[in-house]
């Protein structure tokens, strides 16, 4: 197990609540898991799982015997943290007698994430009880979660650490994404004092590729050439500055699944074989927003040409300050209507950065 779950109260959280705090928590599903918040009802079995020596012992802030009514204790705290954006702390649930009339839903064991309030990074703990180990609920529970993180929580690195002498959780951190990184010294409150530990941390770029898509999308505009030409291919983006009547400028931000989850950008999307720019990018807010642009109404203002490690992005921006329809979150995006100088704030791909010093000095 990672060592970082504490199973007692944290620190009062945070009064004022993080601008970019992510929506509230709805259930992860796996192919045999549920990742969902706890419940006061979880508390007896939660005491049962972890109140166990082989599992205590992995863990640096769980005392060991663990006290009954800390359980108690320690998942009220877990939904404050979670409402102020400070760590999200989860049960990991799965089916028992799946399908027949005695189905009921079982607690496996807890992950979870806490944020650095000072960095742009959170860590990653987590726990499995003794009588699931050896069924693969470590890496389901944690690469689920650690997907999720990347695209709803406003960090750009993921930090763990293990017991030197826990090889099957350094694996499993390796397994997911993360990279080692070298060694530390943890306390142990079980053991009674500091530990040597394995360090570990991973960003967007180390999560694994998502699953190729069963339909192929439209093949996007690429520059003219044999397939064999030397040199990567360019790959050509329509994007657009939405300005509403105060002035502030719309981004939304990538979802789980895509390449860069979770990083804010301009709305848009890939140039079809045979269309314009304009024609894509009115094509382009209409299925991801549902409002309807004239081609007059587009404004050219600036273009972005990047190199990412399999293709050249050139991505021209528009500006549009008229369109007809309300702003609606198609494919459940997250949105955020944004001003000039607070655009900065804002995590963006590679792409995107060099337009929003021209964007705000414009308006």
């Amino acid at each position: 197990m990672a060592t970082s779950l504490p199973l007692a109260p944290d620190a009062p959280a945070p009064q004022d609540a993080d601008p970019l705090a992510p929506p509230p928590f709805a259930p992860l599903r796996t192919e045999r898991l549920t990742i969902r918040p706890l419940r006061p009802e979880d508390a007896a079995d939660l005491h049962r799982l972890v109140n166990d020596w082989e599992v205590a012992k992995t863990l640096a802030r769980v005392p060991f015997p663990y006290p009954r009514d800390l359980a108690d204790e320690w998942i009220a705290s877990t939904r404050m943290q979670m409402a102020a954006g400070h760590a999200w702390h989860l049960a990991i649930t799965g089916l028992e007698q799946a399908g027949t009339p005695e189905e009921r839903e079982v607690l496996v064991g807890c992950i979870g994430l806490t944020r650095d309030a000072g960095k742009r990074e959170a860590e990653l703990g987590y726990w499995v009880g003794r009588r699931f180990w050896g069924h693969g609920v470590g890496p389901e529970a944690a690469g689920r979660v650690v997907s999720w993180a990347f695209a709803n929580i406003d960090v750009d690195r993921l930090v763990a650490s293990a017991l030197v002498d826990n090889e099957r959780s350094q694996k499993l951190l390796g397994r997911i994404g993360f990279r080692e990184t070298g060694d530390g010294v943890r306390d142990f409150v079980a053991r009674g004092g500091p530990m040597p530990v394995k360090l570990f941390e991973m960003t967007r770029a180390d999560l694994p590729a998502p699953a190729p898509s069963a339909t192929p999308p439209a093949a996007p505009a690429l520059a003219d050439g044999p397939a064999d030409a030397p040199g990567k291919k360019i790959l050509l983006v329509a994007a657009c500055a939405l300005i509403d009547g105060d002035g502030r400028v719309l981004l939304a931000r990538r979802p789980e699944g895509k390449p860069l989850a979770g990083l804010w950008e301009f709305p848009g999307g890939k140039v079809h074989a045979g269309e314009t720019p304009e024609a894509a990018l009115i094509r382009e807010l209409k299925e991801e927003l549902a409002i309807d642009v004239a081609e007059s109404c587009l404004a050219p203002f600036a273009f972005a040409s990047h190199g990412y490690e399999k293709f050249h992005l050139l991505m021209p921006l528009y500006l549009c300050r008229r369109w007809t329809g309300a702003v609606t979150a198609v494919e459940g995006q997250a949105l955020a209507w944004v001003r000039p100088q607070k655009l900065a704030d804002y995590a963006m791909p590679p792409a995107d950065k060099p337009l929003v010093a021209l964007l705000r000095d414009f308006l």
